[in-house]
């Protein structure tokens, strides 16, 4: 069997291959380098394939299909390339779903090849069959099923255009195993274009000079910034775009790192428990600017009294995210780096330092109220802030973060700091429990030569800690921290300020994680005492290979500030 590659018409051709050995030839000639994934039955004949192939894609054997997929996000999120993940039908293909339901919301670009029973079979209630192409569609951007070989190179090429075009997001490939046995001639050709799908909206100068003049009269501009930005590689678009305004700009947890912590017109982090200034001013500026983020109501609070008094200019690539939450004054369609642009030149070179001011004032108010006393606690226990606090400065603001789901989440958001993009890797609109490690994995494979740092609960770290096994296996260097409190930490918070304490099911055992980390091959330690908690990050950091290190903090620790459920966004509470 010879493979060709035509250069000029980008096709791959090869005569008499199976369906399986396709597969792999198609995800090389879409320089797919990585895969995660977990074989079985229906997904045997790819498996089979690969193995002539090991010099030439890594494939990275989890321990659960979840952690496959959260791998395979992670990987996505910070190397800016499409994730690829195998699993086989069944319970194989199920084991998936939370994971694509993560990838939707986060708009992360995946492609999911799962095996499928026999086409003779469809329908028979088979062993390990599923209707996966019934059960994903609500949460893929696309979907379908193959039954024959030769359908194989258009549906894989649909899949890695949809997957990583317009707004980012995952797909599913559900192959039988007689079209993954079946032989053909394969004849390849990448997909550009598909009728009726329209991946990035075009620019319409008119609302861009709308928008511009909206700016130009703003007395209190607000930039609001989500993953649309970084998504779009647009961060330097929009450092040019905020400095010529002068406007000051917050970010959504997604939109975290997109412009660097320390830049003097960033203002810290949006919504439920993000900084004080940004919220109370959204309800004060007269411009509001929101940049590829989708007003979350996490973001907006209670809807009926956010940000009234301002006109609304959203840039956004997906036209469904206009007005569904907040109604536009201008709506850009578009791709942000095109948007931020052609807005660029629109607008005048202003300098908003008084307004800006304004959101410093508030900002030492929240440090004299709340930060303080969490980032440098005097009491005997450990704080979550001060810790992470820690590991940021130790790394010197260059570590990629990944955060499971939970209040560790919510403070390292807050208290971690960057200098370059693509460094934030967490489960934002779906809020997985669970996600982190894995996540931090295939975040390490996509980017080998920086510091990941996973902060994780003791709560879902439990849920996907046979991952540390891939990790080991995978030679990762994953810095594991688990912030332990011995409590469904957030729940107990919620608990604590809204039932009167009544802390139901929210506490939790937890395994010696030390040993436990120690039985997979890991080096770990656990620490209690501030007295001993900067050489421990000193030596996790230091250390070659994988390390879990266990922090004790304070069992009824909160975050705050935080925005109750139904309140406003200018109702934030400091205590």
């Amino acid at each position: 069997m010879k493979t060709i590659t035509l250069e000029k018409k980008e096709q791959l051709q090869a005569l008499n291959v199976s369906g399986a050995e396709a597969i792999v030839k198609i995800l090389l000639e879409e320089q797919v380098a990585t895969i995660f994934g977990y074989p079985g039955g229906a997904i045997m004949p790819v498996y089979d394939a690969l193995y002539g192939y090991k010099d030439k894609i890594n494939h990275v054997l989890s321990r659960h299909e979840q952690g496959a997929i959260h791998a395979a996000q992670g990987y996505a999120r910070v190397s800016g390339k499409t994730g690829v993940c195998l699993a086989t039908s069944g319970p194989g293909a199920t084991n998936l779903i939370t994971g694509l339901a993560d990838a939707l919301i986060d708009s992360t670009p995946l492609v999911c090849i799962t095996g499928q029973v026999h086409s003779s079979l469809l329908g028979t209630d088979a062993f390990q069959e599923t209707d996966v192409v019934g059960i994903s569609m609500p949460v893929t951007k696309w979907n379908c099923q193959v039954t024959k070989a030769a359908d194989i190179p258009k549906a894989l090429a649909k899949a890695f255009y949809i997957a990583a075009s317009g707004r980012p997001g995952p797909v599913l490939v559900d192959i039988t195993k007689d079209a993954q046995f079946e032989l053909f001639d394969l004849l390849y050709t990448p997909c550009t274009y598909l009728r009726s799908y329209v991946p990035t909206p075009r620019l319409d100068n008119r609302q861009i000079e709308a928008a511009a003049a909206l700016i130009n009269k703003a007395k209190k501009p607000f930039v609001l910034v989500g993953q649309g930005v970084i998504l779009a590689n647009a961060e330097q678009e929009l450092k040019t775009f905020l400095e010529k305004i002068g406007a000051p700009a917050a970010w959504t947890v997604l939109g975290l790192s997109a412009m660097p912590t320390d830049h003097f017109l960033n203002v810290g982090m949006l919504g439920m428990h993000g900084n004080y200034a940004p919220n109370v001013k959204t309800n004060e500026c007269d411009v509001l600017i929101a940049v590829g983020m989708r007003f979350d109501d996490r973001v907006t609070g209670n809807l009926d009294y956010y940000a009234k008094q301002a006109k609304v200019i959203h840039l956004e690539i997906d036209p469904s995210e206009i007005g569904k939450n907040v109604a536009t004054d201008v709506a850009v369609l578009g791709d942000a780096k095109e948007s931020l642009k052609a807005l660029t030149t629109m607008v005048e070179a202003n300098d908003h330092n008084e307004w800006v001011q304004s959101f410093r004032a508030l900002e030492k108010v929240e440090n004299d109220k709340v930060m303080q006393a969490q980032l440098y606690p005097t009491q005997e226990q450990l704080s979550m802030a001060e810790v992470v606090r820690i590991v940021s400065e130790l790394t010197h603001q260059e570590a990629i973060l990944v955060t499971d789901v939970g209040q560790h989440q919510m403070v390292a958001s807050r208290y971690f700091k960057f200098n370059n993009s693509k460094s934030n890797v967490t489960s934002g609109g779906l809020g997985t429990m669970g996600f982190a490690l894995p996540a931090a994995l295939g975040a390490q494979i996509g980017q080998p030569e920086r510091t990941v740092v996973a902060f994780i609960g003791d709560g879902g770290f439990q849920m996907t800690l046979q991952e540390l096994g891939t990790i080991k296996q995978e030679n990762a260097q994953v810095k594991i921290i688990i912030l332990n409190n011995n409590f469904l930490g957030m729940v107990r918070q919620w608990q604590e300020l809204f039932f009167d304490k009544r802390y139901s099911e929210t506490e939790i055992s937890s395994p010696d994680y030390v040993q436990l980390s120690a039985a997979y091959g890991i080096a770990g330690k656990r620490v209690a005492m501030r007295d001993n908690l900067k050489a421990a990050i000193a030596e996790m950091l230091a250390h070659d290979g994988a390390y879990l290190l266990e922090v004790m903090v304070a069992k009824e620790g909160n975050v705050f500030p935080m925005i109750p459920t139904g309140a406003s966004v200018s109702d934030i509470r400091l205590v």
